[in-house]
């Protein structure tokens, strides 16, 4: 009797379905299993964009992830080479993030918060028991099985992870993100599986009361508030905070690794294991607030930062190939500020490897320089890091609207792409085109054709909101209502357009906005601002989904309101 065929293609076993998410080198698409039905989601890689050291990377990530068999992991169940692809076969979690469930729920209470918590654990004392350090963990890795409710926290995403003996401790290499990087590892010094820990410690923080404990927009300082583990219980929010919660907080954010609690002792704690009878069950409202806040900035500035980062290969400091050309000298001071808002990963051995690609992870690794200098293009001034921290609005009332820098009548926008690219400098193109439609409504007091062009739950940053983040159509109607249609003779001219595209369904556009008018005594004033705004392509039409606006640089009243035009 002949032995049964080995099935080697992914097509044999699996039948591709439609496309849940994509990267620069790989995309996720759902598949059934043709033997069982069963409902799978595939990372599907372009190994043809890899190097040597990428392939190493991505038969660590499958090997890690291959006995790691957890209730509360994400389960990798095939890993299948092809000639042209690498197909790695995982769970289908459709419960998306955690912290974006949390913020729907109508109850969240402190007991809430220790059973995520302990779930989170969980994953970490099997990753450790298991030989693995994880490296990443943060809000985008903590996802839900199912949007049933209760259902299980799924940890994601083990690009990162390393394989260690024991309790190893030793330099890996610097990895992470930012706001959750340990103080051993920005001190450069050998660490292991109290990282993992202390990102954990940083987690329940945020879920307690919806910010982080270490926050500031200079990653210096970050850092520094770091290494010292300089956190406090600020009150009104933490007044109501059990002191058996915070007790843990303190056991996982000790700056001394050999003191910081492990996961398996982390998980016998009171505020844990007796949660019934130790953690509050009262509704925390103010903590779903903040967290709201926490994730929609967390989003702006993750997708900003990501595609500026993204543009680095074809910055003057790479060839034409997108090797790097950056000598062993010191920054020239374009390094991204981050925060502990960003999603964004850093890895330093990226440098040493060939440019020709690196494995998505849903997430951008930094490179670094031989002296740890962050090699990326300076960001556009439009993207600087006060502008994306005030935000969008386009409600310049106004009769006329021109982008700058004009050829032949065709808009031409500064490009950060790979310049061949073509089909990117036509979607480029259709990102300025839309960005111009909405202005031009705004400029018509056409409120209809602006909610058209608007995804209806869209959010904002304005200077007239006091810092606060709108959500939906209600403030922007106000002035169509009452500002707009009555203010003509007005001229906005668009200056520097930068799109950067996320992938072939988003993109981000940054500009400067001037506007010219007459005051009510003749004069001529002007002033600008800048302006960038996240659009998303829905079932083939583009919507505004965020807008982002500085105050304005030359008037000392707001450009949106009324008193500014009639001065």
């Amino acid at each position: 009797m002949a032995a049964p065929l080995v099935c080697t293609r992914f097509s044999d076993n699996y039948e591709l379905k439609e496309e849940l998410g994509k990267g620069a080198f790989s995309v996720v698409r759902k598949c059934i299993q043709k033997h069982t039905g069963l409902e799978f989601a595939a990372k599907i890689i372009n190994t043809k964009k890899l190097s040597a050291r990428d392939f190493q990377k991505l038969e660590r990530e499958a090997r890690i992830c291959r006995k790691l068999q957890h209730p509360n992991i994400v389960r990798l169940h095939d890993s299948i080479q092809e000639e042209l692809f690498h197909y790695l076969v995982f769970d289908l979690v459709t419960g998306g993030e955690l912290f974006e469930d949390i913020v729907a729920r109508e109850f969240y209470s402190e007991a809430d918060a220790s059973h995520c918590i302990q779930q989170i654990l969980e994953s970490v004392n099997h990753c450790h028991t298991n030989g693995v350090v994880h490296r990443d963990l943060k809000p985008e890795n903590l996802l839900l099985a199912s949007k049933v409710k209760g259902a299980a926290v799924k940890l994601a995403d083990f690009g990162l992870a390393i394989e260690v003996q024991g309790e190893q401790q030793a330099w890996f290499g610097f990895a992470g993100t930012p706001g959750y990087l340990s103080p051993e590892v920005l001190k450069k010094e050998p660490y292991g599986k109290p990282v993992d820990i202390w990102a954990c410690g940083v987690i329940l923080y945020i879920l307690l009361v919806g910010y982080p404990p270490f926050w500031d927009e200079d990653q210096h300082r970050l850092y520094a508030q770091i290494k010292a583990g300089a956190y406090d219980y600020p009150s009104p929010e933490w007044d109501t905070v059990t002191p058996d919660a915070k007790n843990l907080i303190n056991q996982m954010l000790t700056v001394n690794p050999a003191k910081r609690v492990t996961a398996s002792d982390a998980l016998k704690h009171p505020w844990i294991c007796y949660r019934e009878k130790v953690a509050s069950a009262v509704h925390r409202q103010e903590t779903v607030d903040c967290l709201k806040k926490f994730n929609a900035r967390r989003k702006l500035k993750g997708a900003i930062l990501t595609t500026m980062l993204a543009t680095r290969n074809f910055s003057s400091k790479y060839d034409v190939h997108g090797r790097s050309i950056v000598t062993n000298k010191k920054g020239d001071g374009s390094q991204v500020k981050e925060s502990t808002e960003s999603n964004t990963t850093l890895e330093d051995d990226d440098v040493r490897e060939d440019k020709k690609g690196t494995v998505d992870r849903s997430s951008t690794v930094i490179a670094k320089d031989a002296e740890g200098n962050i090699s990326t293009p300076p960001p556009s001034p439009a993207l600087s890091s006060s502008s994306v921290g005030s935000v969008l609005g386009c409600f310049k009332s106004s009769s006329s609207t021109s982008f700058g820098s004009k050829t032949n009548n065709k808009l031409s926008i500064i490009v950060t792409g790979n310049p061949q690219n073509v089909l990117a400098q036509a979607r480029k193109q259709e990102i300025v085109k839309i960005t111009e439609q909405l202005i031009e409504s705004i400029n018509n007091a056409d409120f209809e054709g602006y909610t058209k062009i608007c995804d209806p739950h869209m959010t904002a940053f304005e200077p007239e909101a006091l810092g606060n983040l709108l959500e939906g159509m209600e403030f922007h109607k106000f002035y169509f209502d009452h500002v707009l249609g009555k203010n003509r003779g007005i001229n906005t001219t668009v200056l520097n357009p930068t799109v950067h595209l996320l992938g072939d369904d988003a993109a981000c556009i940054a500009y400067i906005i001037l506007v010219q008018y007459i005051n009510k005594q003749g004069v001529p004033r002007s002033h600008q601002y800048e302006e960038t705004r996240v659009w998303h392509r829905r079932d083939n039409k583009w919507q505004n989904v965020h807008s982002h606006r500085s105050a304005s640089v030359a008037s000392t009243s707001s450009a949106f309101s009324p008193s500014a035009i009639s001065k």
